[in-house]
């Protein structure tokens, strides 16, 4: 009886450890309508700084860097949380900005310039992507201007994994606005208070930038055969028009942007 009764205490304290394990979960899980708000640390659990909860998501535009042109076909969402300001922009594991990948015209050919590739290769092997990857912190200037230091992953496996264009050290700078930036203007998103959720909604808001400049390809690798490394940074840069300065490249983002205090989030 003694030793039932010792497993039974014991029994009683390993549920009470998993109820408490299972509570610190819970609490890092957004409440039931704020679940595209995952990405954003709980200041309960994980980062007391943050104030805000924000999800932006770019459903369609454009992306022209030196010579090539990629339409976003793919939304692309950030998530994360900030100060009041909407500065200092944090994300959890869920959160961030995770590649996604957009069809690049014109393909690995395009990008080189490597006819004979077609015959060597196939066109289905030469099917090109760009993936924009964080490359810094993001900050949000109110609703209307956003910085965004990013990185483009240009893959296809006959590249290599490290085909670049920008880097942490040497970012992408985007100073996206909606107002007017070289050529291009922008459009003011539209301000909706869904006053169940206390969500607040900045819909379709049109952010450009036509000013921002672009350093040349870097870890661009043809590797032939499986095994035969050569490097095509030089060809990249050529048939891309890389480096390119400003005015060169522009971009043209249709965001929606989703807003809500972290105590709705984690109750």
């Amino acid at each position: 009886m003694k030793h039932l009764g010792k497993l039974g205490g014991a029994f009683v304290a390993a549920m009470l450890v998993a109820a408490m394990l299972a509570s610190a979960a819970m609490a890092t899980t957004p409440a039931p309508g704020f679940s595209q708000f995952a990405g954003c640390p709980n200041p309960k659990t994980e980062d007391p700084a943050v104030e805000a909860c924000v999800t932006s998501v770019v459903t369609g535009g454009n992306f022209k860097l030196g010579s090539k042109n990629v339409p976003i076909e793919h939304p692309i969402t950030v998530s994360g949380g900030s100060n009041i300001e909407f500065e200092n922009f944090v994300a959890n594991s869920k959160g961030g900005m995770p590649p996604v990948k957009q069809k690049v015209p014109g393909g690995v050919i395009g990008l080189t310039g490597l006819t004979w590739l077609a015959e060597l290769l196939g066109s289905e092997a030469l099917t090109l992507y760009a993936a924009t990857e964080l490359a810094g912190q993001p900050v949000f200037h109110g609703t209307n201007n956003i910085t965004l230091p990013i990185k483009v992953h240009l893959i296809n496996g006959t590249l290599g994994n490290n085909c670049y264009v920008g880097s942490v050290s040497n970012p992408i700078v985007l100073n996206l606005t909606t107002g007017t930036s070289g050529k291009l203007t922008g459009l003011e998103p539209k301000f909706h208070f869904d006053p169940a959720l206390e969500i607040i909604h900045l819909e379709n808001g049109k952010y450009v930038d036509g000013t921002f400049s672009a350093p040349g390809a870097s870890g661009c690798t043809l590797t032939l055969f499986g095994f035969i490394p050569i490097s095509i940074n030089g060809l990249v840069n050529a048939e891309s028009g890389l480096p390119a300065a400003s005015g060169t490249n522009e971009t043209t983002q249709l965001i929606t942007t989703e807003i809500a205090e972290p105590s709705r989030v984690y109750p």
